[in-house]
């Protein structure tokens, strides 16, 4: 019939009535996993665990996850998140060691809290980071008064640009802009393995669009420092609100 839509068969999907927030962390061989690769082994593990999730309508059902601001592949975290909607309700306390067992070693629950205790949206409140880039002792990482000398550079500066390649060409992108503060750490930072020699920088960003990367952090104290820094292992150990020039984690944790 002329002006007739096709609508899906069979009943509804039922309604969403709770959200979960879901704190992960990605390590070791794991943080080389894609945001994509992420979605495909957290929506098996959804499956796994036997939680009841929300799908949407249609004709290509999906189900109700949504992800937000994902570290970068190649750098690890211990503060991903991510959110989930049930069709019916549970104990957020009973899903972190269901759907924990049912990912991949290295990707980690950490915590899980219903939405509805929590205010606002979740991207309202990821507006910052806090970063540990770790540079590996070796011939090309400077001394320590040289790592110093490039923070300072880097936090004099009024601009330090830096480009990346978007999808419509090269950008540039300013890094001091984004970084509140920056430090040498005086001793062992948790969730970092660093070893003799090995230097530890702690970078608190603010997110910006775009985002600024580790690497971009890097490239900008290259810049200004004048020295060749080696690439550093980068771990983001918060993320969430920024409250007096410091990054708070969304969940307690």
């Amino acid at each position: 019939m002329a002006g007739s839509r096709r609508v899906p068969e069979g009943p509804a999907p039922d309604p969403a009535v709770q959200r979960l927030r879901i704190r992960y962390a990605k390590r070791g061989r794991m943080r080389f996993t894609s945001t994509r690769d992420f979605q495909r082994a957290l929506e098996r593990a959804v499956r796994r665990a036997g939680l009841p999730v929300a799908f949407s309508a249609g004709f290509h059902p999906h189900p109700k996850i949504s992800y937000a601001n994902a570290a970068p592949t190649g750098t690890a975290s211990e503060a991903e998140y991510v959110e989930v909607s049930l069709s019916r309700q549970v104990d957020p306390a009973s899903v972190a060691p269901l759907l924990d067992a049912s990912l991949p070693e290295g990707l980690d629950v950490l915590e899980v809290a219903d939405a509805a205790d929590l205010p606002g949206a979740l991207a309202d409140h990821l507006q910052g980071s806090l970063w540990a880039l770790r540079f590996r002792a070796g011939q090309s990482l400077p001394d320590l008064a040289g790592m110093e000398s490039a923070v300072a550079a880097l936090l004099a500066a009024p601009e330090v640009l830096v480009t990346r390649m978007m999808k419509k060409g090269p950008r540039d992108i300013d890094v001091r802009e984004a970084v509140l503060d920056l430090t040498l750490s005086s001793s062992p930072v948790a969730a970092v393995p660093a070893g003799p020699g090995d230097v530890v920088l702690l970078a608190t960003v603010r997110h910006t669009t775009p985002t600024v990367r580790p690497e971009e952090i890097w490239a900008a104290l290259r810049q200004v420092g004048g020295a060749d820094l080696p690439r550093p292992v980068s771990t983001r150990l918060r993320q969430g609100p920024v409250v007096g020039g410091t990054v708070a984690e969304q969940l307690s944790g």
